[in-house]
């Protein structure tokens, strides 16, 4: 019987190895899974729900672009994952998790760009993906501001509202507006067309309940 010794078997588990290592797909975490994961990263109310937004928002432009849906809402929901324990350091630790977790180079890759000019970070949006998330991330916010002074269902939210309040600086005057308009022309849509989709998008999440005032 035909034997292989020393290097060439050695050669022969180096090759099969390579093959599987080039051939195995990165397996995600299901929704579920991703939403234990943050649960245990992040404490604060807003930020889970900001979470849900911009993973709906990035895998809402998935779908219209025929990309992999499961990989950009992880990639959304997640991009926030260390800031809650570590906002001046934000995204650093979450790239080292994402590493250590197997996560896909795609959605490292994102998650550094769209911190582009904050805490030090300087990486530009290289990939359909890093662009979609940069244009999603802060405009969720001034939808969350507005659908929280007019608690309506989020495909009930017209476009000319959100366009109004995002020209409007003193209108959550936390969110850079430039930021928005430079992320929404490198993703190559107009900021209409933006506000229609992700109206669109958002349309699939449950309305926030108001919060409830404490009886004196």
């Amino acid at each position: 019987m035909f034997k292989i010794r020393g290097q060439t078997r050695y050669l022969v588990f180096t090759f099969v190895f390579a093959i599987l290592v080039i051939t195995m797909k990165v397996i995600l975490p299901t929704k579920d899974e991703a939403r234990t994961l943050l649960v245990e990263h992040v404490s604060d109310t807003y930020q889970r729900f900001h979470a849900e937004m911009v993973g709906r928002a990035v895998e809402g432009y998935a779908e219209q672009l025929g990309e992999d849906s499961d990989l950009w809402w992880l990639t959304g929901y997640l991009h926030d994952i260390d800031y809650d324990l570590h906002p001046t350091l934000h995204p650093g630790p979450s790239l080292d998790w994402f590493k250590l977790w197997g996560y896909p180079e795609a959605l490292i890759h994102a998650v550094e760009a769209h911190a582009d000019g904050f805490n030090g970070f300087t990486q530009k949006p290289e990939t359909a993906l890093a662009h979609a998330l940069l244009a999603c991330d802060e405009i969720c916010g001034i939808f969350y501001a507005y659908q929280k002074l007019n608690p309506v269902a989020w495909g009930e939210i017209k476009a000319s509202s959100i366009k109004k309040k995002f020209l409007e600086p003193k209108f959550a005057p936390g969110i850079n507006r430039d930021h928005i308009t430079e992320a929404v022309n490198g993703f190559g849509i107009t900021i209409d067309e933006h506000i229609a989709n992700l109206i669109q998008f958002l349309s699939a999440l449950p309305t926030p309940l108001p919060k409830q005032r404490s009886e004196s």
